[in-house]
């Protein structure tokens, strides 16, 4: 096994920072240069990502993104965002109406276009030995990321990155097992109901294991619970916001 697929395979989540070590601008520009360099649709590079160091601006974030302490306590913060606004200066330029922001294919082009790009700024800072930790809840109060990073039209905030130095290294949470998620030339529905049983399973002794007790909960009732009313936050605020922005998709 070579040493990218050791990193990516060891892959976890740190939410516990070392405030007082500094990740240097060196070694950011290193990994969004790794991240950049990833594929990316039509070479459109719908992607900017805003680095943000100011500790009045990062407690202001954190807040927003739902009292997010990690975020204040690392030296950096990195904002993913799906950018179209060279887009449209391409088709001004070139005379071209600017039809992609009207239809919900902009919103999955940039979106997976962030998505590819935070996987590779990930696995690109955890082969620095830096700990990393994506942040969804900047969507939870997208319009404040959009006026404190002064982000212009066709710009929408995805999702942070937060990148230190680790305090402490939690362990790897169990994912699924593979014969759920790979699936051989069609999709097996059968199976799934039986291996979410082992899952909850195997996740709640994790949980049990990693809180002394105090938390025996499982994958599913979690997710149930989320996409149930969990996201009402995101809901009432990101359509709003990507509107605003320019994305009048039907």
């Amino acid at each position: 096994m070579n040493e990218t697929i050791k990193t990516l395979r060891n892959h976890r989540s740190v939410r516990d920072f070392d405030s007082e070590r500094e990740v240097n601008e060196d070694e950011i520009k290193t990994i969004i240069e790794a991240a950049l360099a990833a594929p990316n649709w039509i070479n459109g590079q719908q992607v900017s990502v805003i680095e943000v160091r100011d500790p009045e601006r990062k407690a202001a974030l954190a807040i927003a993104a739902g009292n997010q302490k990690w975020i204040e306590e690392s030296t950096v913060f990195l904002v993913f965002c799906m950018d179209f606004f060279r887009a449209k200066l391409a088709a001004e330029k070139n005379g071209a109406d600017f039809k992609i922001v009207d239809d919900i294919e902009a919103v999955i082009v940039g979106s997976t276009d962030v998505g590819i790009a935070l996987g590779s700024a990930v696995a690109a800072a955890e082969s620095m030995g830096l700990g990393t930790v994506p942040i969804g809840g900047i969507r939870r109060n997208s319009q404040t990321f959009v006026d404190v990073l002064n982000l212009p039209e066709y710009v929408f905030p995805i999702s942070g990155l937060v990148v230190g130095h680790s305090k402490t290294i939690p362990g790897q949470k169990p994912r699924l097992p593979l014969n759920a998620t790979l699936q051989k030339e069609h999709y097996d529905k059968k199976l799934q109901e039986e291996i979410i049983d082992q899952y909850d399973q195997t996740i709640s002794s994790y949980m049990s294991e990693r809180t002394d007790g105090q938390d025996t909960s499982n994958w599913s009732s979690k997710i149930a619970y989320f996409y149930d009313n969990g996201f009402d936050q995101y809901a009432k605020n990101s359509a709003p916001t990507l509107k605003k922005q320019g994305f009048h998709y039907k």
